[in-house]
């Protein structure tokens, strides 16, 4: 989904920077307050890790022959685990080739082979090297915690999605503990997803499902 360009907003030294993108990968903790509050005020901490539909196609033209490493590929960016002198980390926590190789369903050599190449091709290697998790996800554990999740399927690439479904959820005087929208090119049905407060009403939630490009709403 599109993010709107939008200037940088500052809160407690952190920032937040809208970037406009067709395929961003996104987690961010997000807080915004009552409608009545100013803009300038609003209050948000975030962190914001997006991979370019372009930078995917690369991943996948230089790998394309070998549908195993493929896949080892994709897992790396799904999960954000990097590749630095030739091994897989997850943050500074260094990952089993074996284990790795198992959960991917392919063999151990292909993952060790998968990290060679990506060591040394100058265009994925600052790619993988960068590569980090994006933080814990919450909504599986949202109703142990006590909040909400509300789940908005809509056209990959319509524009403003994040911004007027989170108004929304502003305008009624709930916080949002965490925004996460999936990536079109790595899930087959990519949606928004919310963790919130509290329970939106039910007329925010008919609004949502009229914003431009969503086909469907959801909470639990």
């Amino acid at each position: 989904m599109h993010l709107d360009p939008c200037e940088e907003v500052q809160s407690g030294g952190c920032w937040l920077f809208a970037v406009q993108t067709r395929s961003p990968v996104i987690g961010f903790d997000l807080r915004i307050g009552p409608r009545s509050r100013p803009a300038s005020n609003l209050k948000l901490c975030c962190t914001i890790m997006y991979v370019e539909v372009q930078m995917w196609r690369q991943i996948s033209h230089r790998l394309e022959d070998y549908p195993g490493r493929l896949k080892v590929a994709r897992t790396l960016v799904e999960l954000g685990l990097s590749v630095r002198e030739g091994k897989i980390f997850c943050g500074d926590v260094e990952q089993s080739e074996l284990k790795m190789a198992r959960a991917v369903g392919v063999d151990r050599r292909t993952v060790r082979e998968t990290a060679r190449i990506i060591e040394s091709d100058p265009v994925l290697q600052p790619v993988f090297k960068g590569l980090k998790p994006a933080g814990p996800f919450l909504p599986n554990v949202a109703r142990f915690l006590g909040y909400r999740v509300i789940e908005i399927y809509a056209d990959p690439h319509a524009v403003g999605i994040v911004t007027e479904a989170s108004s929304l959820i502003s305008q009624e005087g709930i916080a949002i503990r965490q925004a996460v929208a999936d990536d079109p090119d790595l899930t087959p049905e990519p949606k928004l997803t919310f963790v919130v407060e509290r329970e939106p009403s039910g007329d925010a939630i008919q609004k949502m499902l009229k914003i431009r490009g969503v086909t469907k709403v959801a909470t639990y």
